[in-house]
């Protein structure tokens, strides 16, 4: 079974080439995006060594769904999916800011709330909180954009506003924007029985000046949920939650004495694992689309996408 790992195509009218941690993205005349999702796994800000089955399509098409669900609330970049490991979009500057936003005590707020902290990028928590508490109301806890490679860092609204990163117009859009996409994800989460804990968004802005959403949303790399059923049952007890996210990747890697610090190696992950990974994912993205999975071809995989995107290309 192939898997997709690094990409090395030559389209049509192509300028340059950014690899990101998971994602590789086309530049076609300055005008594209061809954004190819691979199945390489990060946690921690680090790309792991294996690939994981699958995990490239399922979360271009997550996201391929999720933006088609919210594009009466925000416009977004995308065109058109011509594999299902591609998305192909519109070309923009992007805000060197990621808009996080949080409804629960979860993931790294939790893990900054053990170590006694009561506020997170300048938004203060309440004390007496249990992990996975819910909060009064959702938190936007943004960080900085990092570059290939380097850790993405929390960083406060009035950080963002005096570094002059985001200007304060455009900013209280973007806040506009994330609490509204919010809502619509948590709404479109319950109804499959689901609870959207915490995630992310990234925006741009085209050349004419409008703000539109671009990357992946709602994705189980970009996002954490836990199943509705038993949530409050499990917090009483103050037993762990089921959740379908990355997370289970963050706490296997933690068991294993990795957390993306210096000198820490990455433990070996075995086939079993692998497959667990991929099935985690297949699970999940059966969960909030209401879906079957419906695995693509993976003979030659890196052919199919070539020509998939040169058609594509040549007849738009």
């Amino acid at each position: 079974m192939d898997t997709v790992n690094n990409t090395n195509f030559n389209f049509p009218n192509q300028k340059s080439v950014y690899r990101g941690k998971v994602r590789e993205v086309y530049n076609i005349d300055d005008e594209l995006l061809v954004m190819i999702a691979t199945d390489r796994l990060s946690a921690f800000d680090v790309v792991l060594p294996k690939q994981i089955p699958f995990k490239g399509q399922i979360l271009n098409q997550i996201a391929a769904k999720m933006l088609q669900e919210t594009k009466d609330i925000v416009p977004n970049w995308l065109l058109a999916t011509p594999d299902p490991n591609v998305s192909v979009g519109l070309l923009c500057e992007p805000f060197k800011v990621e808009m996080v936003i949080r409804g629960y005590l979860s993931g790294h707020a939790a893990r900054e709330y053990k170590a006694g902290k009561r506020t997170i990028c300048g938004v203060n928590m309440q004390d007496g909180m249990k992990e996975n508490d819910k909060f009064p109301i959702p938190i936007i806890t943004p960080t900085t954009k990092a570059e290939n490679g380097s850790h993405d860092e929390d960083i406060s609204r009035e950080n963002i506003l005096s570094e002059g990163i985001v200007s304060e117009k455009d900013y209280k859009k973007l806040e506009e924007y994330t609490q509204n996409l919010f809502k619509r994800g948590s709404k479109l989460a319950e109804k499959r029985g689901l609870i959207l804990v915490d995630t992310k968004y990234e925006f741009g802005k085209t050349n004419e000046g409008e703000i539109i959403l671009i990357d992946e949303i709602h994705t189980p790399d970009s996002s954490r949920y836990f199943y509705a059923e038993g949530y409050q049952i499990k917090q009483n007890k103050e037993e762990k939650q089921k959740q379908l996210s990355k997370e289970f990747v963050r706490e296997w890697l933690i068991k294993n004495g990795f957390q993306g610090l210096d000198g820490q190696k990455v433990p070996e992950m075995s086939k079993e694992k692998i497959n667990e990974i991929s099935e985690r994912y297949i699970e999940l993205y059966e969960q909030i689309t209401g879906q079957k999975f419906e695995k693509g071809e993976t003979n030659n995989v890196l052919q199919r996408i070539d020509k998939n995107v040169k058609q594509y290309l040549l007849h738009s």
